[in-house]
């Protein structure tokens, strides 16, 4: 695309400021916590109206009080056309309420609130690339189409087959998921997450009159626990944690169950499938025990493949063509990208720039977050990836 033409998007954007700053405002402001779909109503209203607004028909999925996920088009949309997929969620960690604490506000060039940065932004910026293609009259030989669901926080339960099959029938997808770090680097990358439960069942005695009649749970849990944790190989990029553990009855009784949920992080598709097995074929040492095992990589890696690498060229070209020096990086955290990424080229993080998703500090730039959506309608006007 010609500097001319970048040029053109990058003022169009930045004169919707006021826009993308009210935009965002109304998302926020409709809180939405993944674990309370009854409140979402009114945040699928205001997205769906900005996004008739730019010419998209929506509807939803799902049933009521239960999360419904958005899905958006062209009007006009031609058939039989191509298309790339813009993906995001209006959920967040934030619960109702958080906004009498922590309500929306505009410091100059700093947009602060629960929700603003992961991942509420995002969704204003794909309204404004829709808006910037409309009225700058500017091509897409990919025609672009809308998914942002309302379960991403929780591991995408109940979206991730919307996901899945949007993703396998796109040239592309655009995962709205916000920068990294201060230099607002692009996610080429991510890590395979899985959760996995080790419940032991053992037998319950007497801890002071007969306790050779028992068989402690806690105590072959103990052992499973540290073979979990020599599955760690942080030059590898694999993590394994056990983060919760909960068993016994009391002091005195011979534990006859015990529990350990465990979070694992890989580098690779393959690594996942590795630890999978050998997580599911640990077996017991402690005598008269049994276990039982589930769990399994959930969001698959996001790896750099070569059609994932001829989108992030795009990207890097289209920034180059915007006077802005991208950078790539690997996300240890998961997202639907992953998901997308195993059926299609596939560009995380380009969301907001800023920083504290999830936490009090939570904020985005607005002028770099504006350069960000003059990146995506870019790339919404690239030609055809060939996956």
């Amino acid at each position: 695309m010609s500097a001319t033409t970048a040029s053109r998007i990058l003022d169009y954007v930045k004169d919707q400021s006021s826009t993308f700053v009210s935009l965002t405002k109304a998302l926020v402001e409709a809180e939405s916590p993944s674990a309370e779909p009854e409140s979402h109503d009114e945040v699928r209203r205001v997205l769906r109206l900005a996004l008739a607004g730019v010419g998209y028909d929506s509807r939803e999925s799902g049933v009521p009080n239960k999360p419904r996920h958005v899905f958006a088009v062209p009007a006009n949309r031609p058939k039989r056309s191509r298309s790339q997929l813009l993906l995001g969620h209006y959920d967040t960690v934030w619960p109702v309420g958080t906004l009498n604490d922590r309500p929306f506000t505009v410091d100059g060039n700093v947009i602060h609130g629960p929700g603003t940065f992961d991942m509420k932004a995002g969704l204003a910026q794909i309204v404004l690339a829709l808006g910037a293609i409309r009225d700058l009259d500017l091509k897409t030989p990919v025609v672009p189409i809308v998914f942002v669901n309302a379960d991403e926080e929780i591991g995408s339960r109940t979206s991730t087959r919307y996901v899945r099959w949007l993703a396998e029938h796109a040239d592309r997808t655009l995962v709205m998921e916000p920068a990294l770090g201060q230099r607002g680097d692009i996610k080429t990358e991510r890590k395979g997450i899985g959760r996995f439960t080790v419940t032991v069942y053992g037998k319950a005695a007497h801890a002071g009159l007969d306790p050779e009649s028992g068989a402690s749970a806690i105590l072959e849990l103990s052992h499973i626990i540290q073979r979990l944790f020599e599955l760690n190989d942080v030059e590898q990029g694999i993590t394994v944690n056990v983060g919760t553990v909960d068993g016994g009855i009391q002091p005195n009784v011979i534990a006859p169950h015990s529990k350990a949920v465990v979070d694992v992080r890989v580098p690779t598709v393959e690594a996942g499938e590795e630890i999978e097995r050998i997580i599911h074929a640990i077996k017991p040492t402690t005598p008269n025990v049994r276990l039982h095992i589930e769990g399994r990589i959930g969001r698959p890696a996001m790896q750099s493949t070569p059609r994932n690498r001829q989108l992030w060229k795009l990207a890097k070209s289209a920034g180059e063509a915007l006077g802005l020096e991208l950078q790539e990086t690997r996300a240890g955290g998961g997202s639907d990208g992953n998901t997308a990424s195993q059926y299609t080229a596939t560009l995380d993080g380009l969301g907001a720039v800023g920083d504290g998703a999830h936490a009090v500090h939570e904020h985005l730039l607005i002028d770099r977050t504006l350069e960000r959506t003059a990146l995506l309608t870019m790339l919404l006007t690239a030609p055809p990836i060939e996956n």
